[in-house]
């Protein structure tokens, strides 16, 4: 067969039947098979998309996801995908044509070096230049993209490679001599940090969006029962721990919940699980030298990177909350239960939020829309939050009882949310899938209406309108004295009229009546559906 065919044969031997793409010259003989494949085809209209949607696709589904493009721009345009995966860990395939073999090097038309370009955000690359490695080469990268800290994967193959005839067979198993990942944690790291937690009156538990790699937050939700400790959620932790649960207090970071914040800087043990501890997450964090830290990590680079570990444990997040849970249940059955009542005492009572104050006639507060729209979302819900004061407002205000919240973490990557709702949806069809956004993060991503449509994906798009970017705004009014530049949006068209064009239905919510009205109509819509929600120009995200 040639090796069009076996690229999509290894694609179905990985389970892969979703991919996102864009087609070009040099991708065709591998798209001519897909045609003639069971793979379904979501045709994105900008590459990034392809990218971002196979990332929504992959964080639900918790395995490595595909997109595909052509070569020179096609491929170049995935970088910020690739990127914003690989800060985020996100397990991704992304699959490239290429010019001719003897071409490379040659500046032809169309001709990128993208495993170069993409070498700094990928884990690792290939050129597939030796069409009898074909199988080799895919197995790898599906192996090397979803295990470890998972990450993007590129794989880039030429056009006369992709016409060569090989013999094919895909292999069952992989062994890279050079890349051989920590999976259980070091026992007698394990024995410390349970002593720690022994020894604490004030422990805390960080959940960072590592847990939801394998069933991470589902055994961290009963270690916390069992040691009867409170938890706090980076935002890309949020949905890890019930927003109902008594031991949650919300997310921590300069964007943060006044309790978590508060338990951050009074515990005297904290437990990172699955967490890089970022800038924004230990911003709220006084620099203090009272207390244990106990790092759980799958990449070693990340302990002790942004704050000292005291107690490092490399491995899963499954694995090793296993291990530690094995380990609680001996010391609870020799000892006793756990109970840190008056830490929680403690923390309640600093769970009160600044009341919100009512916007003026003809808009709404964003902090009171997100509410409501938390108060209607069922319980089976995704929320994606793209980058800016809508990613602040949706993840300050969000619960998801049971559901999960999506945001370009590391990378901070506008115009991210509609085409990871597209890809989450596709992971997930049952799932009441909802992307917001600001005005300006949506001029960058509206093009995916089309998308949506075209493939009858049910996602819902909820723009907060104030026609400023308004977390640069609010950068230039603090730190550079109110001297506004490049952040005006006038001249952004009339929302609901674009999405009228796109064939969809959509809402103008300019009152808390509205609001309600609103949102009730979109999410009893069977159909893709945007809300045109009117922001008061000058609201902030910092109090």
């Amino acid at each position: 067969m040639t090796v069009a065919r076996a690229m999509t044969e290894c694609l179905k031997a990985e389970g892969i039947s979703v991919l996102f793409g864009y087609p070009g010259a040099a991708i065709c003989p591998f798209y001519d098979e897909l045609y003639k494949s069971d793979i379904k085809h979501i045709l994105v209209r900008h590459e990034v998309n392809a990218g971002h949607a196979a990332s929504g696709y992959a964080r639900i589904t918790g395995k490595p996801a595909v997109c595909v493009a052509t070569s020179g721009p096609g491929a170049l345009n995935l970088i910020t995908a690739i990127a914003t995966a690989y800060m985020d860990s996100v397990p991704m395939v992304i699959i490239t044509g290429q010019v001719n073999s003897e071409q490379i090097g040659r500046d032809v038309f169309q001709e990128a070096d993208i495993t170069g370009s993409a070498e700094p955000f990928v884990k690792h690359s290939y050129l597939l230049k030796r069409p009898e490695d074909t199988a080799e080469v895919f197995k790898r990268a599906f192996y090397i993209a979803g295990t470890g800290r998972r990450g993007p994967v590129l794989i880039d193959v030429p056009f006369d490679v992709q016409q060569s005839e090989i013999d094919f067979e895909y292999p069952e198993t992989v062994d890279i001599r050079s890349y051989r990942p920590s999976t259980k944690g070091n026992g007698f790291q394990i024995k410390r940090a349970i002593n720690v937690l022994k020894e604490s009156k004030r422990p805390l538990i960080c959940a960072g969006g590592g847990l939801f790699t394998g069933n991470g937050a589902a055994l961290m939700r009963e270690f916390a029962k069992k040691a009867d400790i409170p938890v706090v959620s980076t935002m890309m932790g949020l949905g890890a721990m019930p927003s109902d649960s008594g031991l949650y207090f919300g997310m921590m970071g300069m964007h943060g919940k006044k309790a978590a914040n508060y338990a951050v800087n009074q515990c005297d043990a904290l437990f990172l699980f699955g967490a890089r501890v970022g800038d924004r997450a230990i911003a709220a964090m006084e620099q203090r030298k009272n207390f244990t830290v106990v790092h759980i990590d799958i990449d070693p680079a990340e302990i002790g990177k942004n704050i000292e570990a005291n107690v490092p444990i490399v491995g899963d997040i499954t694995l090793v909350l296993e291990q530690l849970t094995e380990q609680l249940d001996a010391v609870i059955a020799e000892q006793g239960a756990f109970s840190h009542a008056d830490w929680l005492h403690t923390l309640d009572e600093r769970r009160g939020e600044l009341p919100t104050e009512p916007a003026e006639k003809g808009f709404v507060n964003p902090k009171s829309f997100i509410c409501e729209l938390d108060r209607q979302l069922p319980a089976h819900s995704v929320v994606v939050a793209d980058v800016g004061q809508n990613q602040i407002w949706t993840a300050a205000n969000i619960s998801l009882k049971d559901g999960r919240f999506l945001t370009s973490g590391g990378m901070g990557t506008m115009g991210y949310s509609l085409p990871a709702a597209i890809g989450a949806k596709c992971a997930d069809s049952e799932a009441c899938v909802v992307a917001v956004c600001g005005d300006g993060s949506f001029q960058m991503q509206m093009n995916e209406i089309a998308t949506a449509v075209q493939h009858g994906i049910n996602v819902k798009i909820i723009v907060m309108r104030n026609r400023w970017l308004g977390m640069v705004r609010e950068v230039q009014e603090r730190a550079y004295g109110n001297r506004l530049i490049a952040v005006s949006l006038d001249g952004s068209p009339d929302f609901t009229k674009i999405a009228e064009a796109y064939g969809i239905e959509s809402m103008l919510v300019d009152s808390e009546e509205s609001a309600a009205e609103g949102i009730q109509k979109m999410l009893k819509s069977d159909k893709p559906f945007l809300l045109d929600v009117a922001v008061p120009e000058f609201e902030k995200t910092i109090l």
